[in-house]
């Protein structure tokens, strides 16, 4: 038997969420099979899956002990130097900038040197994190970037944080900007793309529909050119939406992909540049809360962005000679 006792981060979640998350090797069917039992129990007493955890509750599992053997690499982050560039931190979220390169999460290529590893490494040793003082909870990311893509990472320090931040992602409360590069000039320099994406998970790539078929996300991007130099243009994009690879396979398909995208564009116009990146960097995040912020009201309204994203430097260098 094993006994776990909730902490604050654990505390308001349904226990059949806390068991998968404290449990991972524990699959579905068992924890409602052992609930069934009693053979998991809160407060020495039966209890079913929706039951809410309360801060001081005692959660008993009578499980075997296999299921609580640790996975490989659980606490990969532990072999990590962090090496992060912070752009802002308080006691409740971090927002750091990712150089193109970096994964954020790891991969079948990679285990280690991902972005999230570097952000736990970094609080275990300031002390703001400690697997073994944590039941079910982890630092977390609330917004991804792809590996060659550069800018701003939000992450929750703790679960009410990331509670509070994942709905107002959601909610579309934080706005995320971003500027890119892209082939061509835009015959409108402003405008909103809205279409239909639909993920091929095989291929890792999207597909753009301009009527919804079955299994795509209405996906909707606004855009303002900035600047433009010959046949590229320099553009602020604000995602209204935040799907897959958004940004890369709209743009392609408004026949302006993005500057060195292998994957939407082509290698014939990205050759004479020597770009095999995507020119594409997510350099601003705003919070807008319209409804209450709880824990993180005083984040309403602030603004951070990278004053002088290196994409600028990377547009300007571009004819240069």
């Amino acid at each position: 038997m094993k006994e776990f006792t909730i902490n604050q981060n654990d505390a308001g979640q349904r226990l059949d969420k806390f068991i998968t998350k404290t449990v991972k090797k524990l699959p579905l069917t068992l924890v409602y099979k052992y609930l069934r039992l009693k053979r998991i129990k809160v407060n020495g007493k039966r209890a079913d899956a929706a039951t809410r955890l309360n801060e001081g509750d005692t959660v008993q599992m009578y499980i075997n002990d296999e299921f609580f053997e640790e996975k490989e690499n659980e606490n990969a982050f532990l072999k990590v130097k962090p090496m992060l560039d912070v752009v802002y931190e308080d006691e409740n979220i971090l927002l750091v900038y990712k150089k193109k390169g970096l994964i954020v999460h790891s991969d079948d290529k990679e285990d280690f040197n991902t972005l999230i590893n570097h952000i736990k490494a970094y609080l275990y040793h300031k002390g703001e994190f400690d697997p073994e003082k944590e039941n079910s909870f982890t630092p977390a990311l609330c917004n991804r970037i792809d590996k060659n893509t550069e800018g701003l990472v939000l992450a929750a320090k703790n679960a009410e944080s990331l509670r509070i931040l994942n709905e107002k992602i959601k909610k579309r409360e934080i706005k995320k900007s971003y500027v890119c590069i892209a082939h061509g000039l835009f015959s409108k320099k402003s405008g909103t793309f809205k279409n239909f994406l639909l993920k091929n998970e095989r291929e890792n790539r999207v597909y753009v529909y301009e009527r919804p078929v079955p299994g795509a996300k209405e996906s909707i991007t606004k855009y303002q050119v900035i600047r433009e130099k010959e046949d590229l243009s320099l553009v602020e994009v604000d995602l209204v939406t935040g799907r897959t690879h958004q940004i890369r396979a709209q743009f392609a398909n408004a026949g302006h992909p993005l500057l060195g995208d292998a994957k939407y564009g082509t290698a014939e116009i990205n050759k004479p540049f020597g770009d095999k990146s995507q020119a594409l960097c997510a350099y601003k995040i705003e919070f807008k809360f319209e409804t209450e912020g709880e824990i993180l009201s005083y984040l309403n309204n602030k603004c951070f962005k990278l004053e002088n994203p290196a994409i600028f430097q990377r547009f300007s260098d571009i004819y240069k000679n």
